[in-house]
C-alpha cells in the first residue's frame, strides 16, 4: 500500500489559514513623516490618501482590513496613490510637511478630522485635492467612492488646470 507524503485536505486548509492571518494582521503604514511622504508624492506625481483612525474603532479596523489593506496588497494602486494612516489616540506625534513635530491631533484640527475614520486626499505639500470620506456608510458601494476620490486627487495633481470631476468625489472646499 502506498502512503501519500500529504494530506490534500489539510495542505488546503493551512494555506487557507495562512492567507487569512497574513491579510488579518496587514497594517497600513503609519506616517512618521508627512514631509518625507510629501517629497515622494511630489517625485512620483501622486496624491497621499492619508487617514485618521483610532485604537478601538471598529470602523476604522474595518476600513483597513476590507479596503486599504487590499490595496496595498494587490499593488493596483503604488502608480496611483499614497497610502498612510495617523492614530488620533496614541499620543504620538509626526514631522509635519514644513518639517516641524506636532502631535496627531493637531494635525488632525488642521484637517478637520474629528470623527473617525476620515480619509483626506492631499498633495505633496498637504492640500487637499479631493472630497474627504468621514466613516463607511454604505460598504457595498465604498470602494468605488475611495477609487473616484483617488482618481479625483491623481487628476488635479497631474492636471491641475481640469475641470473634470469623477461622479461621487466632492469638491474639497465643499466639506
Amino acid at each position: 500500500m502506498k502512503r501519500r507524503l500529504y494530506n490534500p485536505v489539510l495542505t488546503v486548509w493551512a494555506l487557507f489559514w495562512i492567507v487569512c492571518s497574513a491579510q488579518a494582521e496587514f497594517d497600513v503604514p503609519v506616517s512618521d513623516s508627512l514631509q518625507q511622504d510629501g517629497v515622494r508624492a511630489q517625485q512620483r506625481q501622486l496624491p497621499i490618501m492619508l487617514t485618521f483612525s483610532a485604537i478601538d474603532c471598529p470602523y476604522c479596523r474595518q476600513l483597513e482590513q476590507d479596503f486599504l489593506g487590499p490595496m496595498l496588497i494587490s499593488g493596483e494602486y503604488t502608480d496611483r496613490v499614497i497610502i498612510r494612516r495617523l492614530i488620533l489616540d496614541d499620543g504620538s506625534r509626526v514631522t509635519d510637511f514644513d518639517g516641524q513635530r506636532h502631535a496627531v491631533d493637531e494635525i488632525a484640527g488642521r484637517y478637520k478630522a474629528w470623527l473617525t475614520p476620515t480619509i483626506v486626499f492631499i498633495d505633496g505639500s498637504g492640500r487637499e485635492v479631493a472630497g474627504r470620506i468621514v466613516g463607511i456608510n454604505t460598504p457595498e458601494l465604498f470602494g468605488g467612492y475611495l477609487d473616484a476620490c483617488i482618481d479625483t486627487a491623481l487628476l488635479r495633481i497631474r492636471d491641475p488646470d481640469s475641470t473634470v470631476k469623477y461622479a461621487g468625489c466632492d469638491d474639497p472646499g465643499r466639506n
